[in-house]
């Protein structure tokens, strides 16, 4: 029996490295062995969690990680038409049977191999070229998510764009709108070297809103509008969440015009109070952005056409024998944007 290495939840704030049984691709199905894999914010909640929960009694089950992953296809069913060992394939992790993949599905791509079921091109996987680093490839699904944000926003080039939270889905919303055509996207966060990637990346300025009035610097940057009763606001038209703390909200009320829109991408943490009464006088419309219900090929191409890009989102690459230092590093606030774990290429 064929064994690989596969990580999954252990103990609260501690993944379990084991050895599985490789998996065998049946008639329709394909293996991957994979070359990278991002570690994403769902990842470190089902490890501050201590895995997925099992029943009402609070139980908990250990579980697979990684949804992010990018490879190289090494095996084909005999059924499957349209794929070959050596495709290098970028991943839906929603788009097998067996559940999601690295979030309670029965595989993870935080493996040295992943079994696709039902393998099939713009359902399962898509192809990439060479050209593009495996590293870069594997923040697919994560631009997915942050390019269903920005279609959910509707942006257009004459709009005026906020965006809170410089992670990943922060920057690349960024990417996104300027790709859009977007005239112009500030990026507001608290760490000074995220502002530093999202201008590299192409915001157009920059807030910390940690020393700086968020109101009074997009009323300088976007120029000053009104609220429903004629108190001054700022001229913002849209304003991204993807930080998901309360003061996003706090600091969107404070600051929308009338008609100004709030788009929420970020899991909000907890709670938080809303001063709804701000909302009414500014009649801000707020909009829900979960997932990547056509996206998440959609945006291979131009993953493709911009690798170079999107590479400046990664701050950490680290290999898969160091897999406990890359879950630390991405469980620690402030200590790294994206942290990809990198395979060889046994």
């Amino acid at each position: 029996m064929a064994t690989m290495k596969s990580v999954k939840t252990g103990a609260q704030n501690h993944i379990d490295l084991v050895d599985v049984e490789r998996p065998v691709p049946g008639p329709k199905d394909v293996l991957v062995r994979i070359r990278a894999c991002g570690i994403c914010g769902t990842d470190t909640f089902f490890l501050h969690i201590g895995g997925m929960p099992a029943g009402a009694d609070g139980s908990m089950r250990s579980i697979p990680l990684g949804h992010e992953p990018a490879g190289e296809i090494v095996e084909v069913g005999a059924e499957v038409t349209d794929l070959k060992a050596g495709d290098r394939v970028v991943v839906n992790p929603q788009g097998v049977p067996s559940g999601i993949i690295g979030c309670g599905g029965e595989h993870g791509a935080m493996s040295e191999y992943l079994l696709l079921e039902d393998a099939e091109i713009g359902k399962t996987v898509a192809v990439f070229p060479d050209t593009v680093p495996f590293d870069v490839a594997a923040l697919n699904e994560p631009m997915a998510v942050a390019r269903h944000c920005v279609n959910r926003s509707e942006a257009r080039p004459a709009d005026k764009v906020v965006v809170f939270g410089a992670g990943p889905i922060g920057l690349g919303a960024t990417i996104w709108l300027k790709l859009r055509g977007v005239q112009h996207v500030v990026v507001a966060d608290v760490i000074p070297e995220r502002l530093e990637t999202a201008l590299a990346v192409g915001a157009d300025a920059v807030i910390n809103s940690a020393t700086e009035d968020v109101t009074a610097r997009l009323t300088e940057l976007h120029g000053e509008a009104a609220n429903a009763l004629g108190q001054p606001r700022a001229g913002t038209d849209i304003y991204i969440d993807a930080a998901g703390v309360a003061a996003v909200f706090n600091a969107t009320v404070d600051a929308a015009k009338w008609g100004a829109k709030l788009v929420m991408v970020a899991v909000q943490k907890k709670g938080a109070d809303i001063d709804l009464g701000g909302m009414l006088r500014s009649e801000l419309t707020l909009i829900a952005s979960q997932g990547y219900p056509t996206e998440i090929f959609e945006v291979t191409p131009e993953i493709v056409e911009h690798h170079e890009r999107f590479a400046k989102l990664i701050s950490h690459r680290v290999p898969f024998t160091e897999a406990e230092r890359a879950f630390e590093l991405a469980m620690t606030p402030g200590a790294a944007e994206k942290v990809v774990v990198t395979f060889d290429a046994r």
